[in-house]
């Protein structure tokens, strides 16, 4: 038996029925395993090592696979056949390795360009060996982005409140946008005019009526903007009606159009988008399926090739089939002589992929219509009209231009048309265009004019003339289609990252779609100004294209994927720490001097008011201002004058959650128990729930008794409701989570969540998270980050491991030898008496009767100052919590107190009160703390 493994179930199950029984064929559903989340998991003082994880949703996928590999005589890894495929297959045999299932059992790896039988058996019979450089290349592209994300990002979060994080490739697409809007904005409308004559061949010739448009006057050729107003067209038109026209040049030409190549990724997404209205990630999703196989009569078939390609070369069977198609379906006429081949400039030879055609090309959309639905019709429509166009004959047309002189030759005038006199592949396609504005159309049907016979020296009448007014017009805002094609030119992305890019710019609120057009929140504007202030060099189009090259290179096997991140590396982490010593007003000062056209836009009229004077008080000015629910208007005046103006809408009481006043918002489902995940408003604010509670019987009365509270988890301060996901919200009703080992000691370190925010756990030492850090680090902290902000909590010092010193002989409970906040103590049961300097200074000598005797004298102490009688000598206090006498110093309490000291117990309530204010910082010192460990701190992160 032989395991096949592939993405899809839906590739799975069709190529389960191409091979047979002998074959068992199973899904991986994507990539197995990813980078760990949380910082770390690249680590480049290790040359770029990377820890990587397999998800809870993988686990049951890589088990099934595990199991059957087992059994298996042989494993073939039939992903596709592009980088990311190369990588799930690498991952897949990766953790089969690590299992120890695979043994001596051969590992093939084929790829195919389309599932169809053929396609399958001939890859069958053609293994090779994983491309390690495709490999590298997945590598370093994965080690780039995780390194820019989660360096970046926690920059953004720090300097700018309430923005997202920042990506590498989506930040300099957005910049795209964000410079557009700039253009649309600082775009001064000029007005100008032209001036067009009806006219018409002499009654004698047939009287045949055509336009012309005057492109000369008084002997100089009139350019777009030499008739700036009314009064100069109309001088123009007084000098067209005072003269007569006969005709002067004629030109007559045949000009040839050729078919445009087949789709690659980038064309099928903006044709799709121009006259499907598909947005680039619902293209690719419908192409997927397209792709991965319809039921067709009973049997399974992938209906187009591979989707994700930059090529546009197609197979000689392919091209050979598109042909006798074009020749059944419209006629030898329209077959080409010879057979139209297009190239690609392949970057690479190994990712040399067909461009995306029919699989059969005789498969016209009639065929398949019955079998899929409306919206896989017309993608399927669209790339197999594509495909037969591409092998059709070229289109011919007939122009002519003809000048027309004024008799006293103060003007010219010119009549321009064309006719189709063969449409050739026009037939069947014609080619969308963004700068029409129109979903499929062509200019073809607007410049098909025919003229009138004419002839040198003929005379012409003049019927009308007519002037007609104009205003330049700003570029216009990028369309999916427009910017995927830019990105493109720019050697930004590739094919399997346009559809990504644009959905996580829309997800992430920096951008938002208006009449198909993206157009920049203030957000997405904030970020980019910040980015181009502060790291320029990131966001710069060639640096991020040379980048993208090099990935290429590195897929070629001619760059070292390691070099390529320690060039990146050096450069990108210096600039990041020289950015983190800035201060908040530096960075505010910049944001404001460069978004100052677009935040306070000057009055048309020089004369007009200052847009930046405060329209409250009048005196102040107004400028950019950060706050904890990110950047806003203010007034320089604050305090006194408390003027505001939001940039970006949000609710700052619940983080933009006004629609869960109506209920609880579904998240999505659990997919280890299948309840449902849901974000609900409580009366302390915004939690995520698992479950419902559930009834589990009546009381005597008759009424519903109530099982458990179903698990619960507060957000975290600052956390806006719509970051909340799934994956958020299982993840925090997951904490405490372990972060890992501490190096010092061996002992975990905890991330959790309590009442007074989130917070790191190692022993007893809790430290609260920066509050100016990402809400969400509680749940993506790694161990670098961990060990730093303890080492802070106790001062710089590494805090000793606990060690027991033996049980206690008056109850047989452990007594412990601890470091805290404030050095070192001894600890039996709520007892605890700091280490003297004496025993500090032989700390690893310290045996059980000394620790017994420093909380006997601690007992005694605080028993003596519960009395007012002043401390015991010898008694040792450092640690101990100090406070005045509580006023009821009687000898039965002191009675209490010594029976107390006789059991190891403190009877100081001080302590508790001190253990409480400690608490509030997320932090311990030698008196405890619990953080959210405890029953009120759990309370609390229960969203009650």
């Amino acid at each position: 038996m032989r395991v096949v493994v592939v993405e899809s179930p839906a590739k799975a199950k069709t190529i389960n029925k191409y091979l047979g029984d002998d074959f068992t064929v199973l899904a991986s559903f994507g990539h197995v395993r990813d980078l760990v989340a949380k910082d770390g998991a690249v680590d480049p003082d290790q040359d770029f090592s990377m820890k990587w994880e397999i998800g809870p949703k993988s686990e049951k996928h890589v088990r099934e696979i595990t199991e059957a590999v087992r059994k298996a005589d042989a494993v073939y890894l039939a992903t596709d056949p592009d980088r990311e495929g190369e990588a799930i297959s690498w991952h897949v045999r990766d953790v089969l390795a690590g299992r120890k299932v695979l043994g001596d059992k051969p590992v093939h790896r084929i790829t195919f360009n389309a599932i169809t039988k053929a396609a399958v058996t001939n890859a069958m019979a053609a293994p090779r060996d994983l491309h390690q450089e495709l490999v590298e290349a997945y590598l370093a592209r994965r080690a780039l982005d995780y390194l820019v994300g989660f360096t970046l990002s926690p920059v953004l979060w720090r300097k700018l409140p309430g923005s997202r994080s920042a990506g590498r490739v989506q930040s300099v697409a957005l910049r795209l946008i964000c410079e557009r809007e700039a253009e649309i904005e600082r775009f001064k409308e000029r007005e100008y005019w032209s001036v067009e004559a009806l006219m018409a061949t002499t009654a004698a010739a047939g009287g045949q009526p055509f336009t012309a448009r005057l492109t000369h006057l008084n002997g100089a050729k009139l350019d777009k903007f030499d008739l700036p107003d009314a009064a100069a067209a109309q001088t123009a038109v007084a000098a067209i009606e005072g003269t007569t026209f006969s005709v002067g040049k004629v030109e007559r030409k045949t000009a040839r159009r050729n078919p445009a190549p087949p789709f690659t990724t980038s064309t099928l997404q903006q044709e799709a988008s121009r006259k499907l209205y598909f947005s680039a990630s619902r293209t690719m999703s419908v192409a997927q399926r397209l792709y991965e196989g319809i039921a067709l009569g009973g049997e399974t078939v992938g209906l187009i090739t591979y989707m994700r390609t930059d090529g546009v070369q197609m197979a000689p069977e392919a091209i050979q089939g598109a042909r006798a198609t074009v020749e059944r379906e419209f006629g030898a006429r329209y077959v080409p002589d010879s057979p139209r081949v297009y190239k690609t400039k392949a970057k690479n030879a190994q990712e040399a992929h067909e461009a995306i055609r029919p699989t059969d090309p005789g498969r016209t959309p009639a065929m398949v219509a019955p079998y899929v639905s409306k919206e896989q019709l017309a993608l399927y429509e669209l790339v197999w009209k594509r495909t037969i166009a591409s092998q059709m004959a070229s289109a011919e047309l007939d122009q002519v231009a003809v000048d027309l002189t004024a008799a006293n030759g103060a003007a010219t005038l010119r009549a321009t048309g064309s006719v189709i006199t063969f449409d050739g592949f026009l037939k069947v396609y014609h080619e969308g265009r963004d700068d029409i504005g129109d979903a499929g159309g062509d200019s073809d049907d607007e410049s098909n004019r025919i003229l009138p016979p004419l002839t040198e020296g003929d005379a012409v009448d003049r019927r009308e003339v007519r002037s007609n007014q104009h205003f330049t017009q700003p570029p216009p805002r990028y369309s999916e289609a427009s910017l995927v094609k830019k990105m493109e030119e720019l050697g930004i992305g590739r094919p399997s990252t346009y559809a990504s890019v644009l959905s996580v710019l829309q997800d992430r609120d920096y951008v938002r779609l208006d009449s198909r057009r993206f157009v920049p929140e203030d957000r997405g504007r904030i970020v980019t100004a910040f980015l181009e202030n502060f790291f320029a060099r990131y966001v710069e189009y060639s640096f991020t294209a040379d980048l993208e090259n090099k990935l290429d290179e590195i897929s070629a096997g001619s760059l070292n994927y390691r070099a390529v991140l320690r060039e990146f590396w050096s450069e990108f982490k210096s600039t990041v720490d020289e950015i983190q010593g800035l201060r908040v007003s530096e960075v505010l000062d910049a944001l404001d001097a460069e978004l100052g056209p677009h935040l306070f836009p000057p009055p048309e009229d020089e004369s007009g008011p200052d847009p930046r004077a405060c329209p409250s008080c009048g005196e102040g000015r107004l400028g950019l201002r950060l706050g904890k629910f990110g950047a806003f208007v203010g007034c320089s005046n604050y305090p006194t004058c408390r003027f505001t103006r939001q940039l970006v809408a949000t609710n700052e009481d619940d983080g933009g959650a006004d629609d869960l006043a109506a209920g609880p918002r579904l998240l999505g489902t659990d997919p280890e128990t299948g309840k449902a995940v849901t974000l609900r408003k409580g009366p302390y604010g915004l939690y995520v729930q698992l479950g419902e509670q559930e009834q589990i019987g009546e009381t005597k009365a008759g009424k519903p008794k109530m099982g458990p509270k179903p698990p619960r988890a507060s957000l975290p301060r600052g956390l806006d409701a719509d970051r909340v996901d799934l994956q958020v919200a299982l993840g925090l009703l997951a904490l405490p989570r372990d972060v890992d080992v501490h190096p010092d000691d061996g002992t975990m370190i905890q991330a959790g969540l309590g009442r007074f925010g989130p917070y790191l756990k190692h022993g007893d030492v809790y430290k609260s998270l920066p509050k100016d850090d990402d809400p969400l680090l509680v749940l993506t902290i790694g161990l670098n980050r961990a060990v730093d902000l303890l080492a802070q909590q106790s001062g710089g010092r590494t805090r000793m491991a606990a060690r027991s010193l033996g049980d206690h002989p008056s109850d047989g409970k452990p007594v412990t030898l601890k470091d805290g906040r404030f050095g070192p103590y001894v600890e039996h049961g709520k007892a605890r008496a700091s280490l003297l300097k004496a025993d500090r200074e032989n700390i690893e000598g310290l045996t059980l009767e000394r620790a017994i005797e420093l909380i006997r004298l601690k007992a005694e102490k605080d028993a003596a100052k519960a009395q007012g009688t002043g401390a015991v000598e010898g008694s040792s206090g450092g640690a101990a919590a100090k406070g005045k006498a509580t006023g009821k110093a009687t000898t039965k309490a002191t009675g209490k107190t010594a029976k107390a000291a006789s059991s190891g117990k403190s009877a100081t309530s001080k302590t508790k009160a001190k253990a409480a204010k400690a608490s509030e910082d997320g932090s311990a010192d030698t008196d405890g703390t619990t953080g959210s460990g405890s029953p009120r701190g759990r309370k609390a992160a229960s969203g009650r």
